[in-house]
């Protein structure tokens, strides 16, 4: 079971002849892809913030706005993903370049659901204000949980689950295009609960499962192995404190508020 974590998808044969294809010049700087991309989630930002500033008003959006949300996500996950690959292509690979990237997706753990809160919207059918904040330190836990483990490892492990989410966001904007957010306003069937209950069970629990495990596995074995740092318990730790913080002081200030 454990040999799961260890498989190899993709071989050499299976990638044989997309090396072919390069639809970027040499001359195009990979921090400009990552911050192109980064510039999509602000604009998807500020037009959700001047459109539906209080996650009230998704059913009376133009549908436009879903299409050219679904365009801006969808071409800055595909940006995100090529930065790295055109440094290496133009040999321009730099641990500022990768501070600067990881600097940006950061910031994009808070644009990417904030934006998506505006289709499910707030009421009856929609999330509450308190599962708003929970649900974004799901994300925040996500990106600190991979830097934290490549702290300790050496080895910055991306779960999987990152590539479906972005997908899914895109899916979910298009979605409310052709059929209106009113496509998610609804109970599942036989328990009877809204489908934004439901998100904000299953959402927590597939992060949690393909991240947090994940990582204390690939610490356990870099200590093991002697592959990471092998830093003392405390340093070890060390980063999650100021995280854990955060959390504590935001929560308490929300249910206080």
């Amino acid at each position: 079971m454990m040999n799961l974590f260890n498989y190899q998808y993709l071989g050499r044969e299976h990638l044989r002849g997309l090396n072919e294809y390069k639809y970027f010049p040499r001359w195009f700087a990979p921090n400009l892809m990552t911050f192109l991309g980064f510039l999509l989630l602000v604009f998807n930002f500020v037009m959700f913030s001047y459109y539906d500033f209080y996650f009230t008003e998704a059913h009376a959006l133009p549908r436009w706005i879903w299409l050219i949300a679904a365009i801006c996500q969808f071409c800055s996950h595909q940006l995100d993903g090529m930065d790295g690959k055109q440094a290496r292509r133009t040999q321009s690979s730099s641990a500022l370049g990768e501070l600067f990237d990881h600097g940006v997706d950061s910031w994009a753990c808070f644009l990417f659901p904030v934006c998506i809160f505006s289709v499910i919207s707030r009421g009856e059918y929609g999330f509450s204000p308190m599962a708003m904040h929970m649900l974004l330190w799901i994300i925040y836990l996500s990106f600190i949980d991979s830097h934290w483990e490549k702290y300790n490892t050496k080895v910055l492990y991306l779960p999987w689950s990152y590539d479906i989410s972005m997908l899914v966001m895109t899916i979910t904007y298009l979605l409310a295009y052709f059929f209106t957010p009113g496509v998610f306003s609804f109970d599942i069937p036989i328990i009877n609960v809204p489908f934004a209950r439901c998100i904000e069970f299953i959402w927590p629990f597939f992060a949690l499962c393909t991240s947090v495990p994940i990582s204390i596995k690939h610490i356990q074995e870099s200590y093991k192995n002697g592959t990471g740092y092998n830093r003392t318990y405390y340093e070890a730790l060390r980063p999650l404190i100021s995280p854990t913080i955060l959390f504590i002081s935001s929560t308490w200030w929300g249910l206080a508020s």
